[in-house]
């Protein structure tokens, strides 16, 4: 077995697999649990009592976590006139249009987020393909195409999570890193699941949070007790 295997073998040991933990409990042992020489990500899933393939049980949104997210957001701004000036001064990293395009075009990702005010987006369809599929496509339900792009950029920076539900009905999203207080990251994932539960689409019948798990990038899943989350909301 590799280094790897033993210490994720070792994490896993100090798991119960068969119980809910509250949240408070299951934070300090993903912490416990970290073993990578680097601060791991601390994921969030929630598998979400909808059919994603049915329009109207679409769960799509953002939020802005508390505590952000503990990395530095490189944030693209599709805009011109005053709106890039506007994006500058918020901090933006890249401004621009046609010359964005291009250097995406030719294979440039050097970003983590893009926003673009709305006259640009017929600039930005040119390579809705190339975006799209790596979760870089502004999008308005989101709040990235807005001709707010100041506000925009600076949610960005603190640490703006977007999340979509997957084919199978469950959502994966960063809630901070191993590095943070228990308290940090437990307000982050009350955050998100907060917006989670305002998101609900009125045609999900049943059970609408069905499971929460935690997680560090290379630990592994810790079950959290969705009556102990909720209450807490």
């Amino acid at each position: 077995m590799s280094k790897t295997g033993k210490k994720l073998t070792a994490a896993a040991e100090k798991i119960d697999r068969s119980k809910v933990y509250p949240i408070a409990t299951a934070l300090d042992v993903v912490k416990e649990a970290s073993f990578a020489k680097f601060d791991e990500t601390v994921d969030l899933a929630v598998r979400l009592g909808v059919d994603p393939r049915h329009a109207d049980q679409m769960v799509r949104g953002a939020v802005v976590l508390p505590n952000g997210l503990g990395k530095e957001v490189r944030v693209l701004v599709f805009a011109k006139g005053e709106k890039e000036k506007e994006a500058l001064e918020a901090g933006a990293d890249y401004v621009g249009g046609d010359d964005l395009v291009a250097k995406i075009q030719e294979g440039w990702f050097e970003f983590d987020t893009a926003i673009a005010t709305p006259d640009m987006m017929g600039v930005v369809g040119k390579i809705g393909k190339l975006l799209g599929p790596r979760g870089l496509m502004p999008n308005p339900k989101v709040g990235t195409v807005t001709f707010e792009v100041g506000k925009a950029v600076k949610e960005s920076k603190a640490g703006k999570v977007e999340f979509r539900v997957e084919k199978a009905g469950i959502i994966h999203a960063p809630v901070g890193k191993v590095s943070f207080d228990s308290d940090k990251l437990k307000g982050n994932v009350l955050a998100l699941v907060e917006a989670l539960v305002k998101a609900k689409p009125s045609a999900a019948k049943g059970v609408y949070i069905k499971k929460i798990s935690v997680s560090s990038t290379m630990g592994p899943g810790i079950n959290l007790d969705v009556a102990d989350v909720t209450s807490q909301l």
